[in-house]
């Protein structure tokens, strides 16, 4: 007959990775937050105001520049450290770094293209150059999410 048992250190190893994973929850949430008002802050009009407006736009560029975050952001969790406690400050650290740099390079962009995005974001209707801004944002969250890795 077999007996099927637990590991000694299973109660503790499963406490452990939950409030690793909690942990994790709320330094990816706080990297989302920060990441929203970054893209906010250095995108002409009130992004929450234009996207809660419906502006297809505004939406389009706020919804791709949150994924080039998260990828930033898990990239960043993925490659931190071992240990939990400087997996955390590795994570935070790469995290404000990517979104830093992202940020930077995607505003950089949109000077080199001469996009004006206030007016394109500001529209009503939507505009194609949206669409080169969302992949602005998309690309270089994934390049920079591979320079942390």
């Amino acid at each position: 007959m077999t007996t099927l048992a637990l590991s000694e250190n299973f109660g503790t190893d499963l406490v452990n990775g939950i409030g690793a994973i909690l942990l994790y929850g709320v330094i990816g949430l706080l990297m989302m937050l920060v990441g929203f008002y970054a893209i906010d802050w250095t995108t002409p009009g009130k992004l929450s105001e234009l996207v809660r407006r419906g502006l297809p736009n505004a939406v389009i560029v706020t919804a791709s520049g949150l994924l080039s975050m998260a990828f930033i952001i898990v990239v960043a969790i993925f490659n931190s450290a071992s240990d939990l406690t400087e997996g955390l400050i590795t994570s935070l650290v790469y995290g404000l770094l990517g979104i830093i740099v992202q940020v930077l390079a995607v505003r950089l962009l949109e000077w080199a293209t001469r996009i004006d995005l206030r007016s394109t974001m500001e529209s009503e209707t939507f505009a194609a150059v949206s669409v080169v801004v969302a992949s602005a944002h998309l690309a270089l969250g994934l390049v920079v999410a591979v320079a942390i890795s």
